[in-house]
């Protein structure tokens, strides 16, 4: 049973104005209405709302996850590995950390953690690929990566790829054409509401989880978000009375560890459009001050202002339907990214651009031993460029790490330092992974964010094969692609490259807390 506690949680007052029509609409959006957020994203709405039946159609797939489960066990696969981004690698990353199961997730292009990801022993390992679109460019080539490793090896591909995608996608058809075991995901569900379809489901079984007890909670749970006044509607009338940009999220005390990194993908990538949306930023405890003056939110009865206590299947389809409600009083396309797409277009770009002309030379501002700085303007000092990010206009402070984050998981730091400095919320994203999440509220949602963006050379490049750039030439394609659609909309950015990773990290630490 879903419980909500805290002193915001009794502010609830079932009499405003978006209460009463979220409660109006509630058992159109159970019955998968797609004219609930107008007219201009009702065709969108039409082909993505079969996540709100997932918790009992998701059942047929419980057969293929079982010989699927049985094949691996019988084949001694008992190493895996997930390449995916988003919504692909979000909700199984959840469920392995909530049940202490072990699973490698790859959702970067960064050459020293793919490097790092690669086994000792590839007998065993199981490469679980998972790509709605079939076309992500960088599951693509962590998907080509690993092929090349195989058959290297002397290993079949085959024998050691399960593959995930929408039916008849480019995946799915080079996929069956090459013999490898291929499960569909249902297409009429977006990448960001598919925790409990294939995409999910399939890793989650490999790993030894019972997925039949994720579908139940949620199944139980989604029967009552119709009902008057329920969690569902409560949760996202609150997110947009009590909130009005920035909010926190927690998992400290709770069973759900991660749980607010899909959260976060889910809300802000659903969201964060026409200059309007909420932000969650994922905080490590209730102490943390790095949202700001902001709302906060826990998963273990008593941990801040509001406290979402549930299973974890319960949590999957309950933010999926506040996320829709929340879409409806925002008046915004729940289903959409556009700007996601942006930034996926000027990354193909540049990387044409520079097969055809190379990679041209940029003149950093400031240089140091151990990194340059890219900004706008004239900064005398390292410093001096990072005090122009932060002025009174600006609600939030993005930190946009485009690094190895498990060997450079020490930059961390900086978000509880620059919080300190600006008091406003600091959130923090691994790219290209939050390109994925949290990129789409920076260019869509409102225009009052500054960023940081910190890139490095890598010590060892791997090639992708059959491409004509590496992984770092497409990290660096990624982090420049972004940054010039966020300097187009005139919002302020400063860009640290590391020239050593370790010394150069230190340097900035040191840096920022004397500012």
């Amino acid at each position: 049973m879903i419980n909500l506690d805290g002193a915001v949680a009794a502010k609830y007052d079932a009499t405003s104005e978006v209460a009463k029509d979220l409660n109006a609409i509630a058992g159109a959006l159970a019955k998968k209405d797609p004219t609930l957020w107008g007219k201009a994203a009702q065709i969108e709405a039409g082909v993505r709302l079969n996540w709100i039946d997932l918790p009992k159609s998701s059942r047929e797939l419980l057969p293929q996850l079982d010989a699927l489960s049985a094949w691996a066990r019988s084949n001694n696969l008992t190493n895996f590995i997930l390449c995916g981004m988003g919504g692909s690698s979000l909700a199984p990353e959840v469920i392995a950390k909530t049940f202490n199961r072990a699973l490698t997730i790859l959702d970067t292009t960064d050459p020293a953690q793919i490097a790092a990801s690669i086994p000792t022993n590839l007998t065993t390992t199981l490469v679980i690929v998972g790509s709605k679109s079939g076309s992500t460019i960088e599951t693509a080539s962590q998907k080509s990566f690993f092929e090349n490793l195989f058959v290297k090896a002397g290993l079949n591909p085959v024998d050691h790829f399960v593959i995930v995608t929408d039916p008849q996608s480019p995946l799915d058809k080079a996929s069956r054409a090459s013999g490898y075991r291929v499960i569909n995901a249902d297409p009429n569900v977006g990448g960001r509401f598919s925790a409990l379809s294939a995409f999910g489901l399939v890793p989650a079984a490999l790993i030894g989880v019972d997925v039949s007890v994720l579908l139940d909670d949620a199944d139980i749970a989604s029967q009552t978000f119709s009902e008057p006044n329920s969690p569902a509607i409560k949760l996202a009338t609150l997110l947009f009375e009590q909130c009005k940009e920035n909010f926190s999220l927690t998992d400290e005390k709770s069973s759900v560890k991660g749980l607010g990194d899909w959260i976060e993908q889910l809300i802000a990538e659903s969201t964060g459009k026409d200059q309007s949306g909420r932000l969650p930023i994922v905080v490590e405890s209730s102490a943390a001050k790095v949202s700001g003056p902001a709302l906060q939110i826990g998963f273990a009865p008593g941990v801040a202002d509001l406290n979402v206590i549930a299973s974890l299947g319960e949590h999957f389809i309950l933010w999926e339907w506040v996320t829709a409600l929340l879409c409806r009083a925002l008046k915004v396309d729940p289903f959409n990214q556009p700007n996601v797409t942006e930034a996926k277009e000027r990354t193909g770009e540049l990387l044409e651009e520079w097969r055809a002309s190379g990679i041209p030379e940029i003149t950093p501002v400031i240089s140091t031993a151990n990194f340059d700085i890219y900004a706008t303007g004239s900064p005398l000092t390292p410093g001096d460029a990072i005090r122009a990010l932060i002025s009174p206009n600006q609600k939030y402070l993005a930190v946009m790490a485009y690094l190895n984050r498990v060997a450079d998981h020490h930059i961390c730091e900086i978000r509880s330092v620059l919080a300190e400095k600006t008091k406003i919320g600091v959130t923090f994203g691994w790219g290209p992974r939050f390109l994925h999440s949290t990129g789409q509220f920076h260019k869509g949602g409102a225009q009052n964010g500054a960023f940081l963006q910190i890139t490095g050379e890598s010590a060892k490049d791997l090639e992708i094969p059959n491409k004509e750039f590496s992984f770092h030439t497409l990290l660096m394609a990624q982090a420049l692609g972004d940054g010039a659609a966020i300097q187009s909309r005139e919002l302020p950015l400063v860009r640290i490259h590391l020239k050593n990773r370790e010394a150069g990290i230190a340097e900035i630490l040191k840096l920022v807390k004397n500012l």
